[in-house]
């Protein structure tokens, strides 16, 4: 694989990884809520106005171009195992930035991702 494929599809992965978490910290941002007939336009509102919703979605946008610039230079079979990357990137970021717990159980659940990747990617 070229190394300009390999930074497409890095990038079409971090850029998701990157909206996940901007769209986590909107909602952590906006609070629980629950769409109901009385608050689908109030709670709808808030969501398209929180920044990080917003930004969040920007990301999603731009990591689909960049995905389909992937595709177009790499087989789908070995790109699209390569989103599992994003996996391991939220579970750290989201330890880091939001607190979230890394057990045990994830930490090796982390560890095969990586080794998977790893046996992939070297094909």
């Amino acid at each position: 694989m070229s190394a300009i494929s390999w930074l497409l599809i890095l990038s079409g992965v971090l850029l998701n990884a990157c909206a996940q978490l901007l769209l986590k910290a909107g909602t952590n941002s906006v609070g629980t809520f629950s769409f109901t007939a009385d608050n689908v336009w109030p709670i709808g509102l808030k969501l398209a106005s929180e920044p990080h919703i917003l930004g969040g979605l920007t990301c999603y946008v731009i990591s689909v171009v960049v995905w389909i610039m992937a595709l177009s230079r790499v087989e789908v079979s070995l790109a699209y195992p390569m989103l599992s990357i994003g996996y391991v990137v939220n579970a750290l970021a989201a330890w880091w930035l939001f607190g979230e717990a890394l057990t045990v159980e994830r930490l090796v659940g982390i560890g095969v991702i990586i080794f998977g990747v790893f046996i992939l990617a070297r094909n």
